[in-house]
C-alpha cells in the first residue's frame, strides 16, 4: 500500500459530528461553536450549521453524531428548530451519538424538548442529559460546553 492508500484509509476512521443551532441573540451560536471545539478535542470533526442552512435531510446525511441546539423562546424551541426536526425524523439517525443544548433567559425548557424528540422518536444513542446555559461567558459556561462536546466526541469513539 503506498503513501496515498495509507492517508485515504485513516480519512475514512475519522467520526464526523454535525452541531445544528437556532439562536436569537448569538448565545446558542457561542455554544454550539465551543461544544464544536469540545469535540475536536477528542479527534473527531465538528462542523457547525445554523439550522437556515438545513434545507432537506440529505443535508443532515453522512455524519455519526448529531448535536441540536435552540434558544428557548417564550418556554418553547424556536421555529427553525421544529422544523428542522420535522426533517430529522425522515434522515434515519436511529443509533446515532446525540446531544442537545440552548441558551435561555428564563426557563430552558428547549434542550429538554429536543433531547427527548432525539431520544424517543429518533432512537439515537444520547449523552447524559441535554446542556442548558444562560451564557457561555458565565459561570464556567465555556468549560461546561467543552467538556460536553468531549462527551460526545468520547461516546463517538467508543461506539
Amino acid at each position: 500500500m503506498g503513501k496515498q492508500g495509507i492517508q485515504t484509509h485513516i480519512e475514512e476512521k475519522m467520526t464526523k459530528a454535525l452541531v445544528v443551532y437556532t439562536t436569537r441573540t448569538n448565545e446558542t451560536k457561542n455554544i454550539a461553536e465551543l461544544i464544536a471545539e469540545g469535540i475536536r478535542f477528542t479527534g473527531a470533526e465538528a462542523t457547525v450549521a445554523n439550522v437556515t442552512g438545513i434545507k432537506k435531510e440529505v443535508d443532515l446525511e453522512g455524519y455519526d453524531a448529531y448535536v441540536f441546539g435552540s434558544a428557548t423562546y417564550h418556554g418553547q424551541m424556536m421555529q427553525g428548530m421544529k422544523t428542522m426536526l420535522f426533517l430529522a425524523e425522515k434522515a434515519n439517525l436511529e443509533g446515532k451519538v446525540g446531544g442537545s443544548f440552548g441558551a435561555f433567559g428564563w426557563s430552558g425548557e428547549a434542550p429538554s424538548r429536543i433531547f427527548d424528540t432525539m431520544t424517543n422518536i429518533f432512537k439515537m444513542d444520547m449523552v447524559g442529559g441535554p446542556l442548558r446555559l444562560k451564557s457561555a461567558s458565565l459561570g464556567g459556561g465555556i468549560q461546561m460546553c467543552q467538556d460536553y462536546g468531549k462527551e460526545i466526541g468520547k461516546k463517538l469513539n467508543a461506539s
